[in-house]
């Protein structure tokens, strides 16, 4: 009786044991499957979610994945994130490189539309550029989130959807790939990096339109003249590091080497709207329009804005080639003080920046934009609009387009196209929408009972009256227009021992501040 007492007593002690433990593993533990097939040990979930001491946390991005994680990626991870994106977004995205760095690395563009592998008639094309200095790579990795924004949401975002259904955006997220292979992380001044593999400054190497710049030209500044050169951009952005701020043309100043520290600002003709193209970024971003400095040692920019020549000027700068040659609106983006920080830091600068980059975009809409047709209704490729008063000019498309940002105001555009007689048109411009103007040119060869004396208009010949013998012969011009040169910019000499003082000091300066 005894013994059966205890063998009782002793399966009811084990049945309790074994049902607290059977609940206790219910609710604490979760199975770890291991990947290459089985299972492991038995692991309590709370331990699961904390890492272990001393080990980094695993990288959450794979070519396959539809996230991207905030880290610094190489170049091979951002070609396979850039191929993966395209394969998945096919009716979104089209990826192609504009050609190589000198280390052969691929300079790709991946354009970001409802039309991503045709032109949209009457759509304007916008581009980002980023990482042109390598160790400034902060806006490298904002425009791959970018991309990735815009392709999760556009079927969700109806602001999204109507910038992708109206604008067709191409993004270059690295510039100078080779700079950045040899950046390092963590590195917040300095110029290890920032040069390409031969050792120039890409943002010193274009032609400019104050001084005659003589650096030859390298592969990639080359492969970025024939892409703009080929698309009519409307808009742009550069992403830069080292400050915070968005800096507006013009770069240089007619007289470089004596106001290189004497804030005197170099204006643009179309100055109201290149600071209100940088005054639409800053006032989105989370910090930027508080125009505080970066440091007690740098300069503070009211309303986080500045002239580029105001801050420091600099000869062979991209946005000033962009607007004056090919009158694409240009502005330099500084969005972090530390040029390279660390990439922890990257979740928060997507949030100071993911506003600001996608409302920049969408001002391209903002002002002017029509077609310049012959008497027949087919486009005049080519022709030359320049808005009066205004004095850097603009080309339409091989399909007739033309946009022009402006801000709302009473405008007069004059429009010449080979064979044809010039043209003047009033517009007006308003903020709710754009406003579409069409442009019909006659043919410059005389038509049965028109034509008359011949008068001067701008220097052009015009045929006006009734009588019969007025032909028009327009005068070769040139094929697109630049402000005119200003007289003492000429006969200033950048050469010999100052041209070397004053790249010394630019490229010190700019070391430090971006």
């Amino acid at each position: 009786m005894i013994l059966r007492k205890t063998i009782a007593g002793q399966l009811l002690q084990l049945l309790a044991l074994i049902i607290i433990h059977a609940s206790c593993h219910t609710l604490t533990s979760a199975k770890t499957v291991n990947p290459g097939g089985g299972e492991l040990q038995q692991q309590p979930q709370l331990e699961q979610q904390q890492p272990i001491q001393g080990l980094p946390e695993p990288r959450a991005y794979m070519p396959d994945s539809q996230n991207l994680d905030f880290v610094y990626h190489d170049h091979e991870e951002l070609t396979r994130f850039l191929r993966a994106t395209s394969a998945r977004y096919p009716n979104l995205t089209a990826l192609y490189s504009i050609g190589k760095s000198i280390q052969g690395r691929d300079l790709w563009v991946m354009v970001v539309s409802s039309s991503p592998y045709e032109h949209m008639i009457g759509k304007p094309d916008v581009k980002y550029v980023g990482n042109i200095h390598g160790n400034e790579p902060v806006g490298r990795e904002m425009l791959l989130h970018l991309i990735q924004y815009f392709v999760t949401s556009y079927s969700s975002d109806q602001y999204v959807k109507w910038l992708l259904d109206n604008t067709r955006i191409h993004i270059l997220p690295t510039m100078n790939p080779d700079g950045y292979a040899v950046s390092k992380e963590g590195t917040c001044d300095g110029g290890q990096g920032r040069y390409n593999a031969r050792g120039f400054d890409l943002n010193r190497n274009f032609p400019d339109y104050f001084k005659q710049n003589n650096k030859r030209g390298q592969p990639e500044t080359d492969a970025v003249k024939d892409w703009i050169s080929k698309i009519q951009f409307v808009l742009s952005g550069s992403l830069h590091g080292g400050a915070l701020v968005a800096s507006y043309p013009y770069d240089n100043t007619p007289n470089s080497m004596f106001q290189t520290y004497s804030a005197a600002p170099s204006l643009t003709p179309d100055d109201d709207v290149l600071k209100h193209l940088s005054l639409v970024y800053a006032r989105n971003h989370a910090k930027m329009s508080r125009g505080v400095a970066c440091k007690s040692a740098t300069p503070a920019f009211e309303n986080g804005i500045t002239n580029g020549a105001a801050w420091y000027p600099l000869t062979g700068g991209m946005q000033d080639y962009n607007y004056v040659w090919y009158g694409c609106m240009e502005i330099t983006l500084e969005i972090s003080c530390c040029k390279f920080p660390p990439a922890y830091e990257l979740k928060k600068y997507w949030e100071d920046n993911q506003l600001s980059l996608i409302k920049f975009l969408a001002e391209a809409h903002r002002g002017v934009q029509g077609f310049v047709f012959d008497p027949a209704g087919m486009p005049i490729e080519r022709a030359s609009i320049k808005i009066k008063g205004r004095d850097v000019g603009f080309q339409t498309t091989k399909y007739g387009e033309f946009w022009r940002i402006l801000l709302p105001g009473y405008y007069k555009a004059e429009v010449f196209a080979e064979g044809f007689a010039p043209r003047e048109v009033e517009f007006v411009i308003v903020e709710q929408h754009p406003t579409l103007l069409n442009v019909t040119l006659q043919s410059s060869k005389r038509i049965e009972g028109i034509g008359g004396p011949m008068v001067s208009v701008g220097g052009v010949g015009v045929g006006v009256g009734g009588s019969p013998g007025g032909i028009y012969r327009p005068m070769q011009a040139a094929q697109h227009y630049r402000p005119q040169m200003p007289p003492y910019a000429a006969a200033t000499s950048n050469d010999g021992i100052f041209s070397t003082i004053s790249n010394g000091l630019n490229s010190l300066y700019s070391n430090i501040f971006g």
